[in-house]
């Protein structure tokens, strides 16, 4: 039990979460491209624009999102928030193929016995199934993430938020329930079809290198506003919110946001992932 606690101490999350935005205005304009953030017109928004870096091999990414659109409901807010997402791989050079289970890899990341990495893992998937997810973090093939990425940035052209839902909320399931590989492209495919795309046009995105250059941009643009781990949520380009906070958290952001325009600081507990690892 001492281990564990002093485990759970290692990898707490800061404390911090809601950290003021600075305008980043030469950098953002020397980027010409229509994804950037218009971050000066923040007055001019109607409804609250949420945008958020993600990843589909990320725990608190699937999480973190599930809690976020749950506030939104219950707040009665669904008609109010436009939610955005944006691509970061935690491993750009992840491979293709599976070369490892979970648990060994999470006990060699953080060297453990793999007897503790399962306790974490554990504690990870129970964060899940209270959500109501059908998680299995355990069971998952990790894999690089880059094509599924790019399908939902084929979703994202479509200009439909229910299709853009529905692929991410099926990349999710494939990867965390399903437990299949996400850098197959039957899978992909699978998704696609079930969402909605056109399974045609996807095959062509996937067998090309379309939406890499978008992908990448993400990416980019994730390091110069300082996103080094995810989820990592951007309200009204004002200020973020990096981690998955519970629902009644989210309930209190939310509100506040809708309130108030202006730059606020506010501590809360959260979970996270970065290229190192998930923080417990």
């Amino acid at each position: 039990m001492g281990f564990f606690n002093r485990f759970i101490r290692l990898f707490a999350v800061s404390m911090t979460l809601m950290i003021p935005l600075r305008v980043l205005s030469e950098s953002v304009d020397s980027l010409k491209t229509k994804q950037v953030i218009t971050i000066n017109k923040v007055k001019e928004i109607k409804t609250m624009k949420i945008v958020y870096w993600s990843d589909y091999a990320c725990p608190y990414c699937y999480i973190g999102e599930t809690r976020l659109k749950k506030a939104i409901k219950e707040l009665g807010l669904e008609n109010e928030v436009e939610i955005e997402t944006r691509a970061f791989e935690l491993d750009p050079d992840a491979p293709k193929t599976v070369e490892s289970i979970t648990v060994d890899r999470f006990a060699m990341k953080y060297r453990l016995s793999k007897e503790e990495a399962q306790q974490q893992i554990d504690h990870i998937s129970q964060l899940g199934i209270d959500e109501g997810i059908d998680f299995r973090y355990a069971t998952t093939l990790y894999t690089n993430t880059r094509d599924a990425h790019r399908l939902t940035k084929l979703a994202q052209t479509k200009h439909d938020t229910a299709l853009e839902d529905r692929v991410s909320e099926l990349l999710f399931d494939a990867y965390f329930t399903r437990n299949e590989k996400l850098a197959e492209h039957d899978v992909l495919l699978r998704v696609a079809r079930e969402a909605g795309l056109d399974e045609t046009e996807a095959k062509n995105v996937l067998e090309s290198n379309q939406f890499d250059e978008e992908v990448r941009f993400d990416e980019r643009e994730a390091m110069m506003y300082g996103v080094h781990g995810v989820p990592y949520f951007m309200f009204n380009g004002k200020f973020v919110i990096p981690g998955a906070l519970s629902v009644n958290a989210f309930k209190h952001t939310l509100e506040k946001a809708l309130k108030d325009q202006q730059e606020n600081t506010v501590g809360v507990d959260a979970h996270q992932c970065g290229p190192e690892g998930c923080r417990i």
